[in-house]
């Protein structure tokens, strides 16, 4: 079977989840478009490496010509001041849609986070058709994120999934990591039914694996069929105790954002 696209683009290929996604994206197309504010180095065989800041117009522009979708990954991922949240996670996205539909592109997957939907209980069920409660500045800028390009679907048609990924690291080591846990080869696999989906609208999916306690229901995603591989189910935590539902003691384990709803937002003096 041929690849599904001649040309996709990584971007924030330099970041966590990027590095690990790098050798897993030949699968989807014959060239990958690497692109990171930051130097990531050579390209490798069949890719390209485009070094580009996301708050300036005209080299997201540059970036985006000649691709045929974009999995936007790009950005600040953490809870820090403003201004760079602004900056990358904004104007940033802006500047993507922007050329996105200027240049005719029809597919996005977004990265968003789960932080849409922090301040939410762990004991009530989240599904994408609430409204959201981000914990802090990272989360409101993935809420826009998400209006943004529900915007550019309504008026100009470009389709675009996004995925409210969970922690997607190899191990989880904490009760609230063992429910929100995305393994790597099921971000994968929900990458490529975003992809290869024939026609997805404006789709918002949970990036989660099939985990014991889960928050979050993804049944406004059934279309994507979606079937997670993997499960927390397999480790254990806390020096070897299988998983448990923790206690409700502090705001870091009653509310579903963890640490960031103690964390943020930060703004300077």
């Amino acid at each position: 079977m041929s690849k599904p696209f001649r040309r996709i683009l990584l971007t924030g290929a330099g970041g966590n989840l990027g590095r690990r996604l790098r050798e897993r994206l030949h699968d989807f197309a014959d060239i990958v478009r690497l692109a990171d504010v930051a130097d990531i180095g050579p390209a490798g065989p069949n890719e390209e490496v485009v070094q580009c800041d996301l708050a300036d117009r005209a080299q997201v522009m540059r970036m985006c010509e000649g691709v045929d979708a974009v999995l936007h990954f790009g950005g600040v991922s953490t809870e820090v001041e403003f201004a760079p949240i602004m900056q990358a996670n904004i104007l940033g996205m802006v500047n993507l849609y922007e050329a996105v539909h200027k240049l005719g592109i029809r597919r996005v997957v977004f990265a968003s986070s789960n932080h849409t939907m922090g301040m939410y209980e762990t004991s009530q069920r989240v599904d994408a058709g609430m409204l959201p409660r981000a914990d802090g500045y990272y989360g409101l800028s993935k809420v826009w994120g998400e209006n943004l390009s529900r915007y550019y679907w309504d008026r100009f048609g470009v389709e675009t999934v996004c995925i409210r990924i969970g922690y997607c690291f190899p191990e989880p080591v904490t009760h609230r990591q063992m429910v929100t846990w995305l393994s790597l080869d099921d971000l994968v696999e929900l990458l490529r039914r975003a992809l290869v989906t024939p026609r997805v609208g404006h789709t918002i999916a949970f990036g989660v694996s099939d985990n014991p306690g889960r928050w979050w229901d993804d049944r406004e995603a059934r279309h994507l069929a979606f079937q997670a591989g993997d499960s927390s189910a397999r480790f254990t935590v806390d020096g070897g105790q299988p998983f448990a539902y923790p206690p409700e003691d502090d705001l870091s384990t009653f509310l579903q954002g963890g640490a960031f709803v103690t964390t943020g937002p930060k703004y300077p003096q």
